[in-house]
């Protein structure tokens, strides 16, 4: 009978220890797939506010070039305030476009979406897995000696 718990005592120390290294393995690889997602996410996020960013000089530089042109011309039907309004709003709604593109791309990006994912599939599957049962030894039966 010693021999039969003293096996069942080591086998589920080992896999115990199984579990353990496997636990430990899993958290270290999550924590590399969210850090180097991060990285990523910020690349990305970085480049596009530098667009948004890029966009800004050339909405003011454009305001005060077409402010200038188009006021001069439309002043001949319209007057200078008329002109210089159609002209700032012409500029304005243009460059409002451009930045609610830039912006509508950064709204539409999922920070650590794989990360998310891997994890949940992760915490799915140690949920669904059943814990394994320890079986206890069993003795051989003895013949029934003609009964």
């Amino acid at each position: 009978m010693g021999l039969g718990t003293e096996q069942t005592e080591r086998g589920l120390s080992v896999l115990l220890g199984r579990l353990t290294d496997g636990f430990s393995r899993l958290v270290t690889q999550h924590l590399t797939l969210a850090r180097v997602e991060m990285m990523e996410d910020a690349r990305v996020m970085g480049s596009n506010v530098a667009r948004i960013a890029a966009f800004v000089p050339f909405v003011l530089v454009g305001y005060a070039f077409l402010c200038a042109a188009l006021s001069a011309f439309l002043a001949r039907w319209i007057g200078w305030d008329g002109s210089l309004a159609l002209v700032g709003a012409v500029n304005l709604v243009g460059g409002g476009v451009g930045i609610a593109r830039a912006a509508s791309r950064l709204k539409s990006l999922q920070l650590m979406d794989d990360t998310s994912q891997e994890l949940n599939r992760s915490v799915t599957a140690l949920a669904q897995t059943p814990a394994p049962a320890v079986q206890p030894a069993t003795l051989p039966q003895e013949a029934n000696h003609g009964r």
